[in-house]
């Protein structure tokens, strides 16, 4: 990421017109190296690119350009746990900056994935990484701490210097659209949630939860289920077979079965089990068909036919 930041700087000052190699003070020359002018070094590129001191990119670029200069490679992996969301920050800082200049063609989401450690994912292993993070020099943490002693309280929790990530496991139905890992921005969060998660966050805190076994198509319901439903709060007839099927053609909500792409649902009324081979059907769907039939009226000006109603015997039967 050095290299890369260090590159990048250089392309932009490039683009700009802007010399980006050290001058002779006196003379007003490049100065040489093996015959070539010397470039500017990373800390010297920041400084021109992020003016304000106080800017968290340029921060969080300086704090691994300090640490780049002290840190032995055996202590490599040591570091990367103590500094995990700087690292992290640092990486998503340089994608913001190359697609802001250069395009959304440069970018590294398709070559880069979000790194997860397991252990991290239970408690025994969280307390393993903090030893861990324990076994680094004295003088490289020392560094660290002197670094950001200097350093406002808000810039510290600001994700562009320090991206920290809270992991809560998704339950519930999956749709085509769900990805591994959804982001939740602190400005879409409530003053007390955000209050919250940026106190977790800084005290390292691990949340929680009861066990939740997940089961498909939790609350989902089978056609059959759908038409009983309905039914019970119509004065007529709704068969899952008929009246069922006609609608949800009509209001495209799934693909007929047999369809290319047996995924293509509105997910709001209707998923595809795959392990099944069948189309279940949520609560919405059931308020949705109410809507459009529930009364003779609409009945007829949907189906453009009487619908067939009930007897009342039937309908004392059926409330009994």
């Amino acid at each position: 990421m050095h290299k890369a930041w260090h590159y990048l700087l250089h392309a932009e000052f490039r683009r700009a017109g802007i010399d980006y190699h050290y001058r002779d003070p006196k003379t007003g020359r490049h100065r040489m190296i093996d015959g070539e002018p010397k470039a500017w070094d990373l800390e010297k590129c920041l400084k021109e690119r992020f003016p304000d001191s106080g800017d968290h990119v340029r921060l969080n670029a300086e704090l691994f350009v300090a640490l780049r200069n002290k840190v032995e490679h055996r202590y490599e992996h040591n570091l990367r746990i103590a500094t995990g969301g700087r690292a992290q920050a640092y990486v998503i800082n340089y994608e913001q900056e190359m697609t802001g200049h250069f395009g959304a063609g440069h970018s590294l989401a398709d070559r880069l994935r979000f790194p997860l450690s397991v252990q991290a994912l239970t408690a025994d292993g969280y307390e393993e990484m903090r030893k861990t993070a324990r076994k680094l020099p004295r003088k490289t943490r020392d560094l660290v701490a002197r670094y950001e002693a200097g350093i406002d309280p808000s810039v510290l929790d600001d994700p562009r210097y320090d991206y920290r990530v809270r992991l809560v496991p998704i339950t519930g139905s999956k749709t085509d659209a769900d990805l591994a890992v959804n982001f939740v921005k602190l400005d879409d969060l409530s003053e007390d949630e955000r209050r919250t998660m940026v106190e977790a966050g800084r005290k390292g805190t691990v949340i929680t939860r009861d066990r939740h076994v997940e089961v498909a198509d939790l609350d989902r319901m089978r056609p059959a289920q759908v038409a009983d439903r309905i039914e019970q709060q119509l004065p007529f007839r709704f068969s899952a077979s008929g009246e069922h099927v006609e609608m949800w053609k009509r209001l495209k909500v799934r693909p007929v079965k047999g369809s290319g792409n047996p995924y293509a649902t509105n997910t709001r009324y209707c998923s595809y089990n795959e392990a099944f081979d069948q189309y279940v059907y949520t609560e919405a769907w059931i308020g949705k068909v109410l809507r459009e039939i529930g009364t003779v009226e609409k009945y007829r000006a949907f189906f453009g036919r009487e619908p067939r109603m009930k007897t009342r015997a039937a309908t004392s039967r059926k409330a009994a």
